[in-house]
């Protein structure tokens, strides 16, 4: 198990493969390379931030904390509002009106494909940058180096990481699926003062999203392999403190006890059980020069 209290992390600038101004803050992270690694992050996108219509191999929640993210025929995302982007579907392009606050947590699917890390991107951008530019989004290749011109931003660096061709997955969603979670009930969990709303349960590996409400003086178990993160209210996990922006994420094979002193509110996102699945081998190493 571990507890991070997001209201203690920096902002960091980050997405320079995309356009515009986007800062996060890193609430958590799973194991670079593992095929279940996943990040979680509460998003800033400025008014000038522009992401262009893409797709993805790993998948993504996206909970709207403030402000209004716009995604072309696909839709928008108002404050309350949960997302799920299926890998291999098409979205956007996202746009805003004015600055927008977004918890986001992507994860690898079913495909098998995983996730790369922040740091791995990172890496890879700074690497790609001897081949060509990085300019909307988009991936732009020197005239004098070899591969293909113009390529969506993560999908050259997932290329130049794992070293050989990105296969996107053929999506099991054909768009993004965006739910207000306001026009859901809460539903007893069988715990006293413990209630939930499920939003929706996703692929045959079942990423799950929603909330969780926990009266005051009353204990909640979190289930293995879900991610909470605390909107309002005040209890504790053990000994670590319990309040607004604190991430609490449960392993596989844990479980976790909450005890609320407060009534308090969560987001609640369980990953995805991905065992059997593995990373398919690199081809070669020389595709990383494309």
């Amino acid at each position: 198990m571990k507890i991070v209290q997001g209201d203690e992390l920096e902002w960091k600038r980050g997405l320079q493969h995309r356009g515009g101004t986007f800062h996060y803050r890193n609430l958590l992270e799973g194991a670079p390379g593992d095929i279940d690694n996943f990040q979680l992050s509460l998003g800033r996108s400025d008014k000038d931030f522009l992401s262009p219509r893409h797709r993805h191999n790993f998948e993504q929640f996206r909970f709207q904390l403030e402000g209004q993210l716009k995604f072309g025929r696909d839709g928008e995302m108002k404050p309350g509002m949960i997302g799920y982007f299926p890998e291999g579907a098409h979205y956007g392009p996202q746009t805003q009106d004015a600055d927008a606050l977004t918890i986001v947590l992507q994860f690898g699917g079913a495909s098998g494909n995983g996730y790369l890390s922040r740091n791995e991107v990172l890496q890879g951008m700074k690497d790609l940058e001897a081949y060509g530019r990085f300019e909307d989004g988009v991936f732009r290749r020197n005239a004098d180096a070899e591969g293909k011109r113009n390529l969506d931003g993560y999908q050259a660096i997932w290329e130049h990481v794992r070293g050989r061709r990105m296969d996107y997955p053929e999506p099991r969603y054909p768009a993004p699926i965006m739910m207000n979670e306001a026009n859901f009930a809460w539903a007893p969990t069988g715990e006293p003062g413990v209630w939930e709303k499920s939003v929706g349960a996703f692929t045959e590996r079942r990423a799950q999203a929603g909330r969780l409400r926990v009266e005051a003086g009353a204990t909640a178990t979190l289930p293995a392999r879900s991610i909470h993160v605390c909107l309002s209210g005040a209890g504790s996990v053990g000994a670590a403190p319990v309040r607004q922006l604190t991430v609490i994420h449960v392993a596989a094979g844990e479980t976790a006890t909450l005890t609320a002193s407060e009534e308090s509110i969560f987001l609640r996102m369980i990953l995805p059980d991905l065992t059997g699945l593995k990373h398919e081998a690199p081809e070669s190493s020389a595709i990383a020069a494309e």
